[in-house]
């Protein structure tokens, strides 16, 4: 993890993921299972299911508890210690709303007008979008500099959006006179996060594919990963004695690039161990290496979501943990800004 920019702020990273995006497999290899990595090296690690950019499009009230729940269970039965690091609903702490409108009134309009995702998310009915969505990037800023994190995971899909973060806290540290908010880092996502669908090794393994097959769900029982793995999109062709060989066949990287992620090795040494051999071959041993990794947090998962009570429980604590860091840095800033808190925050 690089330095953070300015050293007067404590390394803290922080990383938000909505309720609506079930966990599968490109989310564990490419984010989870690296947070779980981070918190055993002792990073302090804050993780928010962000509930409030949920409801930026419509979302069933009953779906949203059941999801939100979901994720929580998906992310401790994976090995996130809620002890060890933080992990709540972004609602439990109103700092991210109270930060959000503070941010609204820095940034820009033209810099809204610039984010490409919102294009992408309202499409032809821009119009008819919520004003959430168009300013989802503000409350994302706010998220992040609530507690001075130094430091977020990003994809491709929201580098633009820690870019704006950046330049948010840029403007209100100019506007104010004060170095108060950081610079936060990227933390880029490596090889491994870029897991593919299985029926089409040129797309992003995602949630919103309309085929099931096309993705490892992480409450998919062994009989189903099995069945995934083996009608998963392949070519004809061996496999080679390194991987360079893979670079103009993408459903055989892909499988590659995930075997070697669940199974902590590389890409290289996987094309190795199996070079010559053919997918008939390889496939059940993916499979097999992926029931013995998966199907205990598909367990786990089912377990926890038999205890609703008890997951509120941990976001509960965890919230009261967020907003024991949030509260000081939001009240800070309303005195920077000028407003007078006879109140606690």
């Amino acid at each position: 993890m690089a330095a953070a920019a300015t050293s007067k702020f404590t390394p803290r990273v922080f990383s938000g993921i909505q309720p609506t995006n079930h966990l599968q497999l490109g989310n564990y290899l490419g984010a989870v299972k690296r947070f779980v990595e981070m918190q055993a090296k002792g990073v302090e690690t804050i993780y928010c299911i962000v509930d409030l950019h949920a409801i930026t499009t419509w979302q069933d009230p009953a779906d949203l508890r059941h999801a939100t729940r979901e994720l929580a269970a998906g992310y401790i039965a994976s090995g996130l210690d809620p002890k060890r690091s933080i992990l709540f609903n972004q609602s439990q702490v109103p700092g991210h709303a109270q930060l959000a409108w503070i941010f609204n009134c820095v940034v820009r309009v033209g810099w809204m007008n610039r984010m490409t995702q919102f294009k992408d998310k309202a499409g032809k009915n821009a119009e008819n979008a919520s004003l959430g969505l168009y300013a989802y990037p503000s409350l994302m800023a706010a998220d992040i500099l609530l507690y001075h994190a130094t430091h977020v995971p990003v994809g491709e899909d929201q580098k633009q959006h820690l870019e704006l973060t950046r330049d948010i806290a840029t403007k209100f540290n100019h506007d104010f006179g004060v170095d108060f908010f950081p610079m936060t880092e990227p933390v880029i996502e490596g090889a491994a996060t870029r897991i593919m669908s299985l029926r089409d090794g040129s797309k992003k393994m995602s949630k919103s594919d309309p085929s099931d097959q096309s993705r490892i769900n992480l409450t998919d029982d062994a009989d189903m990963i099995a069945q995934k793995f083996r009608k998963a999109r392949t070519d004809p062709e061996p496999l080679p004695d390194c991987v360079e060989g893979l670079k103009d066949r993408p459903e055989a990287k892909n499988l590659v690039n995930i075997y070697a992620a669940l199974a902590d090795t590389t890409p290289d040494a996987v094309v190795t161990e199996f070079a010559g051999r053919g997918f008939g071959a390889f496939k059940p041993a993916l499979a097999d290496l992926a029931v013995a990794k998966l199907s205990p947090i598909a367990d786990e998962m089912k377990r926890l979501m038999a205890e609703p009570d008890e997951i509120d429980r941990i976001l509960g604590n965890g919230a009261e943990r967020a907003d024991a860091i949030a509260a000081p840095i939001l009240a800070k800033c309303y005195d920077i800004v000028g407003m007078i808190r006879s109140r606690p925050v």
